[in-house]
């Protein structure tokens, strides 16, 4: 399912870079596709100043929004790309967590229409 990344998508990071002084969510574009799969990915303040050229690898980051497609990357894709770098015991404590919201979601529901119902 993974989608590689491609020049100008936009990224955010999945850890901190103490060094870059870039902490974990923070969003850069990626300028160059390096031929070992690494990206570099500039980081810049809202006045468009440089704060950090890094090379990043695809474990560290990911995509939001696609250049190719000028379109932000739905939520469920950016979840599924989160997923796709977990251990299957962790992939399995998100898809119960999953499932806890969706009955969760479906009680709500519930109780909004027996409520609507008795008021009427």
């Amino acid at each position: 399912m993974r989608t590689e990344p491609d020049l100008f998508d936009v990224v955010e990071l999945l850890v901190d870079l103490p060094e870059h002084n870039l902490r974990m969510g923070a969003r850069g574009a990626i300028v160059h596709c390096h031929p070992d799969n690494t990206y570099e990915v500039e980081f810049t303040s809202e006045e468009g100043e440089t704060l950090a050229l890094c090379a990043l690898s695809y474990q560290q980051f990911i995509i939001v929004w696609r250049a190719r497609t000028q379109a932000w990357v739905p939520v469920a894709e950016q979840i599924a790309a989160l997923v796709d770098r977990l251990p299957e015991r962790a992939e399995q404590e998100v898809l119960d967590f999953a499932r806890f919201l969706h009955v969760r979601e479906q009680s709500s529901s519930l109780a909004e229409v027996l409520t609507t119902s008795s008021a009427s």
